[in-house]
């Protein structure tokens, strides 16, 4: 097949690119700054070209942009995306009924829910991870040492966020009300409460105070963009921080981040490290590696996990619905409910060598035989060939 792929700031280009090459496919690439992921001309343009100068197969991107989509449909090219972030925004949007999408999504809620509306090419996928590459990466790694510690979180802290800035402009009921029903979902584990709690009374009170802006065509509304875009990031730093700070009294914590770590007197700031080359060795020679995942993804496993799994390191992480469908907790990785048991529980790992490293390596192996880019890959085209195949 010859597959042209959409390139943004997605980490894992690289490995589905490369995965594509290694089954025999022919793989393109155009890489362009979207200012719109659903109106864009002068890009609509430059793919309608690209795709006229080729008899391409396919178009690929991770995650989805309606903007390809509506070109995709145009030239009746089947269009397939792979999601790595949810809600994905640019998913809420018409052109999500097109005959030419072959959409996969990680989060499982977030497939019955586009399902139930009608969508019917689209399926749920988890993520996945090359193991290999990591494997090749660390054999060749000679400064393994420099990334040595006892607890490593590689992340955002999420301090730029929304709600930061509308927060003084809110009525006090309002902010009050935001505050509690934050502090009630740090509380849950693997559940989310946000949406239920973001009545019509409340959204039409919010009105008032926060803008709503979408273009045509986008059938997003008040309630998800408020409670992904905005609480749900502050929730992450709330939540992020607390942790990093109640750990860092008891051990040595490194922080891998772009964040500013100023008021963390007791944490080593690492900086950011590189997706690529460094990041896996992070993991590698972390004794804990901490996940937090981001409220917004409601049950699927983040890229985060399978990053520190197939790197080999040892994982400590919040629960979410679709870990046992995949690892067994406790051993594969290990999940936290809050953070007084994230302490307790790095405690104990900390004290425990062996446990911890058989851990580790029972997670590596797991994603290395059963979660490789090649068996998700095949599995989208299969499924897109067999799709066209009934409709020719």
């Amino acid at each position: 097949m010859r597959i042209l792929v959409y390139r943004w700031k997605a980490y894992n280009y690289m490995d589905i690119e490369q995965t594509f090459a290694a089954m025999g496919h022919t793989v393109d690439h155009i890489e362009q700054k979207l200012g719109n992921y659903d109106i864009e001309p002068e890009f609509e343009k430059i793919l309608t070209k690209k795709i006229h100068e080729q008899d391409y197969d396919l178009v690929f991107t991770v995650n989805y942009f309606a903007v390809i989509s509506n070109v995709c449909q145009r030239e009746q090219i089947p269009y397939v995306s792979w999601t790595c972030d949810n809600p994905l925004i640019s998913m809420y949007h018409e052109s999500v009924f097109h005959d030419c999408n072959y959409i996969f999504t990680f989060d499982q809620t977030n497939y019955l829910e586009f399902k139930q509306m009608g969508v019917k090419h689209i399926w749920y996928l988890p993520l996945s991870v090359d193991a290999k590459r990591l494997d090749s990466l660390m054999n060749q790694a000679d400064d393994l040492y420099q990334y040595q510690a006892d607890v490593s979180f590689v992340g955002s802290l999420y301090e730029r966020n929304s709600y930061d800035k509308i927060k003084s402009s809110l009525p006090e009921y309002l902010r009050g009300y935001f505050d509690a029903t934050m502090e009630a979902q740090m509380n849950l584990s693997g559940a989310n409460i946000i949406e239920p709690m973001l009545t019509t009374e409340i959204l039409e009170e919010l009105q008032k105070y926060f803008r709503l802006e979408k273009s045509e065509g986008s059938f997003s509304d008040l309630g998800l963009i408020f409670q992904t875009t905005v609480l749900g990031f502050k929730i992450a730093e709330i939540e992020r921080r607390r942790a990093l700070l109640e750990l860092s009294k008891y051990f040595k914590v490194h922080v891998y981040s772009n964040s500013d770590t100023s008021d963390f007197l007791n944490i080593q700031y690492c900086g950011s490290v590189d997706y690529w080359s460094q990041m896996p060795k992070v993991f590698r020679a972390s004794k804990i590696n901490l996940n937090m995942t981001i409220p917004n993804i409601k049950s699927g496993i983040p890229l985060r996990v399978w990053d520190i799994l197939g790197s080999g390191g040892f994982l400590l992480t919040n629960y979410q619905a679709e870990i046992p469908y995949y690892f067994e907790e406790g051993k594969d990785l290990v999940c936290f409910d809050g953070i007084e048991d994230m302490r307790d529980k790095v405690k104990y790992y900390l004290s425990h060598e062996e446990e911890r490293a058989k851990i580790a390596r029972n997670g590596y192996e797991k994603v290395k035989e059963h979660h490789t880019y090649v068996d998700r890959l095949s599995k989208i085209l299969t499924i897109v060939k067999e799709e066209e195949a009934k409709r020719n």
